[in-house]
């Protein structure tokens, strides 16, 4: 039986080398030796997540059609290059990285800057695009897509240049991925949510794809949010934005209400379920429900008085 003490082969010679030296230069590994993240399996390879070769500097394209077709998308690295190849520096930066897989019903999310982080994901099933340097001498940027690793060789696997199946060791991975601030996003559907979001973050990555219009995909976020985070108004609110602006304003003022159920004194949702409950031509209703939040002080006063002077506008079109 293999002992976790023994750390496996590839941390004992972690330890020959002498832990002192190597601490500062590849700190994530060094402490990834005695604590193996909890519940993550040791040896994940995933092993049908597609390769794309990198033709010239294009790794970019090809890291994201790797992902983009993990997550269900049939997408060709050449279909991506206008999207996030630039010419001039030969590569691709990390915000067109994180704003293509939006224009494909997909969410992009920046995981946290921590090789455990990056361990959780794959182990998922969630392939990881990292940006490593390559470069022997010379600074060298590259994408690829981290799909497996094997804690007792302490080998890490990628999809990467032409080579569909490129295994490093954790330390070497580590000094190539820490040059860039272990930069690595995962890309996923909007009905599944990364396995190490955080909740503030993960909303302004589905906001983000709210503001490219398209309202099916941001509603299918913000409803898995919902499903994970319950009690989190910003998901409560956003899904039923998305349902107003497609115009189910019954599920609007249904999602509205249960939000103030948990949120009695969120004067946004006051105010949201007021402005739906007089679209839907319920004015008397919509205001009391607006008289409500003009009682609450909050920084969105101004808009709370702008809806109670449409509704009363419309009320007295009605008489």
């Amino acid at each position: 039986m293999r002992a976790r003490q023994l750390f496996g082969a590839w941390a004992l010679a972690v330890l020959l080398t002498g832990c002192a030296t190597l601490a500062p230069l590849v700190p994530q590994t060094y402490a990834l030796r005695t604590a193996w993240p909890q519940g993550v399996a040791e040896r994940v390879e995933l092993a049908s997540v597609p390769f794309y070769p990198q033709l010239d500097y294009q790794c970019g394209p090809a890291a994201l059609a790797t992902v983009l077709s993990a997550s269900g998308v049939a997408v060709s690295p050449d279909a991506l290059v206008d999207q996030v190849w630039l010419p001039a520096r030969k590569g691709s930066l990390q915000v067109e990285m994180l704003a293509a897989p939006r224009t494909h019903g997909r969410v992009s999310y920046r995981l946290a800057p921590q090789y455990t982080d990056l361990l959780r994901e794959v182990a998922a099933g969630n392939p990881v695009v990292v940006l490593q340097d390559v470069g022997a001498v010379f600074t060298q940027w590259h994408y690829a897509v981290v799909n497996g690793f094997d804690y007792a060789t302490g080998s890490i696997y990628l999809r990467s240049g032409t080579e569909p199946r490129k295994e490093m060791s954790f330390t070497a991975f580590e000094r190539s991925w820490l040059k860039g601030g272990y930069w690595a996003m995962v890309v996923l559907p909007p009905n599944r949510i990364a396995e190490t979001a955080d909740p503030t973050r993960w909303l302004e990555s589905v906001l983000a794809v709210a503001r490219t219009g398209d309202s099916e995909t941001a509603r299918q976020a913000y409803s898995a949010a919902l499903r994970r985070w319950p009690d989190n108004l910003a998901a409560a609110i956003g899904l039923a934005n998305q349902l107003h602006a497609m115009g189910a304003l019954e599920d609007a003022a249904r999602v509205l209400r249960a939000t103030l159920q948990r949120h009695p004194q969120s004067v946004i949702a006051m105010n949201n379920l007021a402005q739906t409950l007089s679209d839907q031509g319920q004015h008397r209703e919509a205001l009391a429900q607006i008289e409500r939040a003009m009682d609450a002080a909050s920084p969105f006063a101004s808009e709370v008085r702008a809806t109670r002077q449409l509704i009363l506008d419309r009320l007295q079109k009605v008489r």
